[in-house]
């Protein structure tokens, strides 16, 4: 027990950081490269999209989107020292001029102006924010998750990299219209 013990306590200061999403903890993890590239590949990502990237961490999705596509984006992260990475990879990057992040809660950030959002939640935090992508979104607005599908909802397109999954929704017409 006392060795048990002494592995969590030597691990914990290389554990990635958990942030409280209305009361649960979502670890940092970054996307890999290749999987970012994907994700903006697999969304048909287009200088005249608004990149939005809830949990976005160092920024990569959103600097990649402006790098290679000319995209606007928005990053938004309840972690301030991520934030404050990301702002720093934009700018090393030389796109904070198409570039913003939000240090914000992802159940309350503004999303209505993506025409893509991009996610790396986790399952519950996923079916979650579901309702609020379907009420909140334009029509053809593209979602791409890393990972984690949703609940209820058939991806338009699924594609597996460097053996991690990626999914793709589009926000269908409302009823009614």
């Amino acid at each position: 027990m006392r060795l048990l013990l002494a592995c969590l306590l030597l691990a914990a200061p290389f554990a990635a950081p958990a942030q409280e999403y209305e009361g649960l903890e979502v670890p940092y993890v970054p996307t890999p490269n290749q999987v970012v590239e994907a994700m903006l590949s697999l969304a048909k990502v287009t200088k005249n999209d608004t990149v939005i990237d809830l949990g976005c961490g160092d920024g990569r999705i959103v600097i990649t989107a402006a790098q290679k596509y000319g995209a606007r984006g928005i990053g938004v992260d309840l972690n301030p020292e991520r934030i404050a990475e990301a702002e720093a990879n934009a700018k090393s990057a030389k796109v904070e001029s198409r570039v913003r992040f939000v240090e914000q809660d992802l159940f309350k950030a503004d999303i209505h102006e993506a025409s893509v959002v991009t996610l790396y939640l986790l399952p519950s935090v996923n079916a979650r924010l579901k309702p609020r992508l379907l009420e909140q979104l334009k029509p053809g607005t593209r979602i791409v998750s890393h990972s984690f599908d949703m609940p209820d909802w058939q991806p338009a397109a699924k594609e597996t990299v460097d053996g991690r999954t990626i999914y793709l929704w589009v926000i269908p017409e409302k009823m009614g219209r």
